[in-house]
């Protein structure tokens, strides 16, 4: 029979029974060890080492470990491959666990250190700079489906921002995709819960606890003076601090006071639009390729990750839009102010984060030395702002958040070194000058090793022995060694030393003397390091005293940074101020991608602008034209001109007005879906639905070709009812680029609807793409000539050409594919699909009165209802 599990497996079992899904990292030493399954998952991801050690059930323990010292790499690696960490430490010396066990009567020899998990390690509860990205925002979202709506709860740790908001459950895809979450949690009875999400108890997701925790967080007695809250607001900050509290082990990380999002106040986009437009992230995945990536030209890792916030979230209201617009205007007419300015904020550290790390209690004397440089910082910007004329209300007000820290800032300066060192065990990050008596302790350690110098001078002298040392080591401390032929000198009984131990070639002793020097050194380094530990836990409880303040400040650098970043950008390609209306309008001069634009100035060619211009006589334009002309870009670089507007940024184009939009949708490009059963096409008609579905009058859409993922005859009748659609029923701004030219027949009844095709020509045979847009329908699609530009063989152009030839008769002989579909009443005229016709023929049929007939009528009945179905086939 298997044996009993050894007391240090049993607690291994019993602290991996707590930490359930998570991997539990198992302190022994010097590594934290793994074993069983988290072993092999471990080993698996970092690519380390899989043993074994043991065996449990009469089986080999697989183990694997990871030194601690390094620790936070690994665990980077394994939370970027989806792990949870549970962290257990040893929470007592070993020496303790000796004493302990005197005191409870068990066996010295059998005595084990205890341990405790101490942390939760999660992709949403990072605060060490080693795993965060400094530029990316590191959000935790708590999810609490409530009646008929939902509550979403986000916040990011590092920083303690935290915001609030209420969606209905449709709209909840949409809101994941703009916070982009790297970790959510959500009651475990939720039905509807994507397979990512982390499952919590439901008892965690209570309103009035949600209410409560807030009021004993921020040390107030009513909600009122911080918003107002929906219940299933207050239900999902509920989950969100139960699992932050779970994950800290209660211990709660830094929170600000949660801000409410308003419904409207932004400008509402779903997640395929989000991918479409690669705003945050390409759709090859990273950065490379993104809108971020061409505009973000932020000093700061905190002015960057604001920036990230502002374009997954532009705004929807006039007002805030043109604030940050006259801030980006500013630093833009003034390119000394801006340069200056942006130098300084290149020194300036993430005090937002270092005062995460700070208040959470995993902060180090480098976060206060942050908190230090990056505060003193702040003043230099807010004096360099003072001196500029004409600022802006934005500017001004973020101004007024960069004072009020001279107190501390001096304070820190006195205490801290230059340059603190990330660990405090080691000490010396306390100035000297700052405490006389920890100066005092650390000249008599350092006079006493002064002392052991002369000491081992002494001893050579006495014994004869020159190679005589005195050493260090952590296992004996002080200790005197000599060659082993010199060992019996100091063996006799009479010579003042003691013996230690024997090693292959050399013998150590010890003596009064340097004991006595020893103890000085270690009691006055021991009394040196508490009394650093002292002054470092004051110094952060002042910096957590005001920590309102320095996190209003870290925002205000951020936001700054944000307009300058805007307004070098703006600089570097042209870009203009767009005037922003309240009419449904776009009128864009000289448009450009940004992306693209980027990415062929690296290659020396020319990005060839282009004008829109939609407005409430002009809303849906049909663009036409060959692939690989600009359809696609033209339509994703209004988008995009729009979003950045929107976002409070210049644009690219020489002129630009834009008229508010409340939602941004784009359908473009083919994908498909398969994990989830969905073919490109399916997923092209799920996104066109949520389209005719969501959008009103002041949106703005973009869809390209519709209906290419079935048959002509199918994909043609739905591109021609989804414009119809659009035109009548929506009566947004829409750019509608599409391959089938028949749709053009459109014009002559949607009186809103105008013609445009992407210029091309065929020179000797070759086919010339403009990328220019002209007024007009496209002739035809180029489909052979931009085949034959992709390299596909010769024979198969000139066999396909000929197919071409016959079919094109065929359709002249018919009167076109589009034939008659000019004469059907338009799809919303009455904002409702008509019922589908009866069939005549089945009508015909319906009103014969069999039993009524003679055989003579029957015959004659029969012979017309075969002409009739043979008129109806052709």
């Amino acid at each position: 029979m298997p044996g009993k599990p050894t007391p240090m497996m049993q607690q291994y079992l019993a602290l991996k029974r707590e930490a359930g899904d998570a991997l539990l990292f198992y302190r022994m030493g010097d590594f934290f060890e793994l074993f069983f399954e988290d072993a092999k998952v471990a080993a698996g991801v970092l690519d380390i080492a899989l043993t074994t050690r043991g065996e449990h059930d009469g089986e080999p323990v697989p183990m694997c470990g990871v030194p601690v010292h390094s620790a936070e790499g690994y665990l980077a690696r394994l939370i970027k491959g989806g792990c949870r960490v549970a962290i257990a430490e040893q929470t007592e010396t070993p020496e303790q666990a000796k004493e302990r066990a005197k005191r409870e009567g068990t066996p010295v020899s059998k005595a084990l250190v205890a341990r405790d998990i101490v942390r939760f390690v999660t992709a949403g509860t990072l605060t060490e700079e080693a795993l965060l990205e400094p530029r990316r925002a590191n959000l935790l979202v708590a999810v609490a489906p409530v009646r008929d709506g939902v509550g979403l709860a986000a916040c990011d740790i590092s920083t303690g921002r935290m915001e609030l908001e209420e969606c209905d459950p449709q709209a909840l895809d949409a809101a994941l995709a703009r916070l982009g979450a790297s970790e959510v949690v959500a009651p475990e009875d939720w039905d509807a819960a994507p397979p990512e999400v982390i499952a919590r108890p439901r008892a965690d997701f209570r309103s009035e606890d949600g209410e409560t925790r807030l009021k004993n967080i921020h040390g107030i007695a009513t909600l009122d003076g911080l918003g107002t809250f929906t219940r299933p607001m207050l239900a999902a900050v509920a989950g969100l601090i139960a699992y932050l509290d779970h994950a800290g082990r209660g211990t709660l990380p830094f929170l600000l006071p949660p801000v409410a999002r308003g419904s409207g106040a932004h400008l509402a986009m779903d997640a395929a639009t989000r991918t479409s437009l690669e705003i945050l992230e390409a759709q090859s995945g990273g950065r490379t390729g993104s809108l971020i990536a061409c505009v973000d030209r932020c000093s700061t890792g905190a002015g960057a990750r604001q920036l990230a916030e502002d374009l997954a979230a532009p705004l929807a209201e006039r007002g805030a839009i043109e604030e940050r617009l006259a801030s980006v205007q500013h630093f833009h007419a003034d390119p000394l102010l801006r340069a200056d300015l942006r130098a300084v904020l290149r020194q300036a550290p993430d005090i937002g984060r270092a005062l995460g790390r700070l208040v959470a209690g995993r902060g180090s004397p480098r976060d206060l030395g942050q908190i230090r440089d990056g505060l003193a910082e702040a003043r230099r910007v807010r004096d360099m702002l003072a001196a500029s004329s004409d600022r802006p209300a934005l500017l001004a007000r973020m101004s007024d958040a960069l004072g009020g820290h001279a107190a501390l800032v001096d304070h820190l300066a006195r205490a801290l070194v230059p340059s603190p060192p990330t660990e405090r065990s080691q000490g010396g990050f306390i100035a000297s000058g700052y405490d006389h008596s920890l100066d005092a302790l650390r000249e008599t350690s350092g006079n006493a090793r002064k002392a052991i110098a002369a000491l081992e001078a002494k001893y050579r002298e006495e014994t004869k022995t020159p190679s005589l040392k005195i050493k260090h080591n952590k296992v004996l401390g002080y200790f005197i060694e000599v060659p082993a032929k010199h060992g019996d000198k100091l063996m006799a009984a009479d010579s003042g030393f003691t013996h230690r131990q024997t090693m292959a070639g050399a013998v150590r002793f010890n003596s009064v003397g340097l004991h006595e020097e020893a103890s000085r050194i270690a009691e006055a380094g021991a009394h040196a390091l508490a009394a650093e530990e002292t002054h470092f836990d004051r110094l952060v409880g002042e910096v957590i005293d005001a920590r309102e303040a320095i996190a209003a400040t870290a925002a205000a650098l951020a936001r700054i940074d944000v307009s300058a970043a805007l307004a070098e950008r703006a600089a570097e390609g042209d870009w203009t101020r767009p005037e922003i209306l309240d009419e449904p309008c776009l009128e864009v001069s000289g448009g450009r991608h940004p992306v693209v634009e980027q990415a062929l100035a690296k290659t020396g060619e020319r990005f060839v602008a282009n004008d829109c211009t939609l407005g409430p006589d002009d809303r849906l334009w049909l663009i036409g034209g060959p692939n690989m002309g600009g359809k696609s870009t033209f339509l994703r670089q209004n988008a995009l001109i729009m979003l950045l507007a929107q976002a409070g940024s210049f644009v690219p184009a020489t002129k630009a007005r834009i008229g508010l939009a409340d939602r941004l949708f784009s359908r473009v490009g083919a994908s498909d879906n398969l994990a989830r059963g969905r073919s490109t096409f399916m997923v092209e008609m799920v996104e066109t639905a949520a389209i005719l579905s969501q959008a009103t009058e002041r949106s703005f859409v973009i869809l390209d070709e519709v209906g290419r993922g079935t048959s002509t005859y199918d994909g043609m009748a739905l591109a021609w009812a989804v414009v119809e659609a659009v035109h009548e029923q929506l009566r947004c701004r829409c750019l509608f680029a599409t391959h089938y030219h028949e749709l053009s027949r459109l014009a002559d009844t949607c009186d809103a609807l105008s013609l445009h095709h992407v210029r091309a020509r065929e020179w000797k045979g070759d086919l010339v793409l403009l990328h220019e847009l002209a007024r007009g329908a496209a002739d035809r699609s180029y489909g052979l000539s931009v085949a034959k530009l992709a390299g596909v063989p010769a024979p198969v152009i000139k066999r396909a050409k000929a197919v071409l030839d016959k079919l094109e008769k065929g359709r002249e002989a018919t009167g076109g594919l589009a034939a008659g579909l000019g004469e059907l009443p338009l799809f919303a005229v009455t904002a409702q699909m008509e019922e589908a016709e009866e069939d005549p023929l089945h009508a015909a049929v319906e009103a014969i009165d069999v039993d009524s007939l003679s055989p003579r009528e029957a015959l004659e009945t029969l012979y017309a209802l075969k002409a009739q179905a043979a008129a109806t086939d052709a």
